[in-house]
């Protein structure tokens, strides 16, 4: 077994039977780390010799006291920047909070280290988590393990690229626009974007920024090497905690359940706006024909309303933030994007391109509420047709973005392609991004598993055979 491409199951076996020891998994993964982070710039801080300490504990647990081991016992992973570990780095990539500090672990990260998850550091994010490049000017860029002229995808790029190169069982991610779901597709890795509302986001920066709708557009989710182990990671990290006003109760069922025959699936090959390069409608092509081979049904379905994917995600979104993103940003005042522009031509900007961009959008948004309010309200109509259509045992295939992980600063050349993942953030639906080969440049492929609101488990299921049938998973090696 390699240690830095095996599944969490087969971690959690070798460290049961003591065949590898939790304090020898860390330090595997460390040394990994140490090996690929100066090229791709993934982890910001670690917590390197805490983690030890809690390594050695497992190690006597399993010694002394095996029964008591917990389901994570030993098993390293990281977790984004965003999400507080308590007295880690929780800056934002914003420059003005460059010193800030979690006080206390989001819940998730409380969940995972009560299953005794050991947390090894925090990774790079892009600044204000607003833009699909991770850059921002206190930790730099991350770079993509399969080509490093490429972007990582963000906003959980740092995750991407540390699983994706085997320095990382697992990670943790957010996503309010595919957040989890570009990084994963670009690297070549599982992700999963949980149903809005079904993990808590107790201890995300920025806190408050949304309401109680809106709080459901952004949810936390595992980036892993296998379907299996986000589904292993969904488990640990989801339900209620009884301070995140913006969560619901979900009873999650089993992908172990599902009779493939029952499957219903409908391939979306593009949104009908941002037109797909050939080899990720392809991927889409394949991805359909192991469903069906593996005897699910295909079903030939059109939704005219995707097209307007861009609109509905940036209406429904705005609608729901409390606070705008320009507020986030600035210091003490609302960050001004036209006087930060010309800062940046004048080389005195403290903000990126990308952060200034999307304060200027919201400002565009907020100018003309008359038409926020129509698509919020095309939105919701879209969203009933959708669940609607996947209401019993179905789920649609769609891309992750129009083309493989692009050269970096390029994702500006296409500001609408990020809508084929954000339209699913505000419909609150499941999301399972799984791998599906590679291009003719050797970039990771990859495929969006969708269904309605509650139903994770069903795109496991499916993302699972898709995984069997396409190879899955492999490691990088920037």
């Amino acid at each position: 077994m390699n240690p830095h491409t095996a599944t969490i199951a087969q971690l959690q076996t070798a460290l049961r039977d003591r065949t590898l020891s939790a304090t020898e998994l860390l330090e595997l993964h460390i040394g990994r780390i140490e090996e690929v982070n100066p090229l791709v710039n993934g982890l910001v801080a670690d917590r390197f010799e805490t983690a030890r300490n809690e390594a050695r504990i497992a190690d006597e647990c399993f010694r002394s006291t095996p029964d008591d081991a917990k389901p994570l016992t030993g098993i390293p992973c990281t977790v984004k920047e965003f999400i507080g570990v308590e007295s880690m780095p929780q800056s934002g990539g914003v420059l003005w909070r460059q010193d800030e500090r979690a006080r206390s672990d989001a819940t998730v990260v409380s969940r995972l280290k009560n299953a005794g998850a050991i947390i090894m550091g925090v990774t790079n994010i892009p600044e204000g988590g607003l833009w699909l490049e991770t850059y921002n000017a206190i930790y730099g860029r991350t770079k993509n393990p399969w080509n490093l002229k490429r972007t990582s995808g963000g906003s959980s790029g740092g995750e991407g690229v540390l699983v994706a190169t085997g320095a990382s069982p697992f990670g943790i991610g957010s996503d309010v626009g595919g957040s989890i779901r570009i990084p994963a597709a670009f690297c070549g890795t599982v992700g999963h974007k949980p149903t809005g509302g079904l993990v808590p986001n107790t201890g995300h920066y920025p806190e408050n920024a949304l309401t109680t709708e809106g709080g459901r557009y952004l949810t936390i989710g595992p980036l892993t090497r296998s379907v299996d182990d986000a589904w292993i990671i969904l488990q640990t990290i989801s339900g209620t905690d009884g301070i995140d006003p913006s969560m619901k109760e979900y009873q999650l069922g089993s992908p172990d359940t599902l009779d493939v025959r029952d499957l219903k699936v409908i391939p979306i090959r593009q949104n009908g706006r941002t037109r797909v390069r050939g080899d990720v409608g392809a991927a889409i092509e394949q991805s359909t024909e192991v469903l069906r081979e593996a005897g699910a049904q295909i079903l030939d379905t059109e939704f005219p309303n995707l097209r307007k994917s861009f609109e509905i995600w940036s209406a429904m979104l705005t609608a729901g933030t409390a606070v705008p993103y320009g507020k986030i940003l600035g210091e003490n005042k609302p960050l001004n994007p036209f006087l930060e522009l010309a800062n940046t031509w004048t080389g005195r900007g403290r903000h990126t391109f990308a952060a200034i961009f999307m304060v200027l959008a919201d400002h565009l948004a907020e100018a003309v509420p008359a038409l926020g309010k129509h698509f919020v309200e095309v939105g919701l109509a879209l969203q009933e047709e959708l669940e609607t259509a996947l209401a019993e045992n179905a789920v649609l295939l769609i891309p992750p973005y129009n083309r493989p992980a692009p050269p970096h600063w390029d994702a500006f050349r296409t500001p609408f392609a990020p809508a084929y993942t954000a339209i699913f953030n505000v419909m609150e639906f499941p999301v399972t991004q799984v791998p599906a080969g590679f291009s003719q440049e050797g970039l990771p492929l990859g495929v969006q598993v969708v269904s309605a609101r509650g139903n994770d488990h069903l795109t496991i299921a499916a993302a699972r055979i898709i995984e069997t049938g396409l190879g899955g998973w492999k490691q990088a090696h920037p």
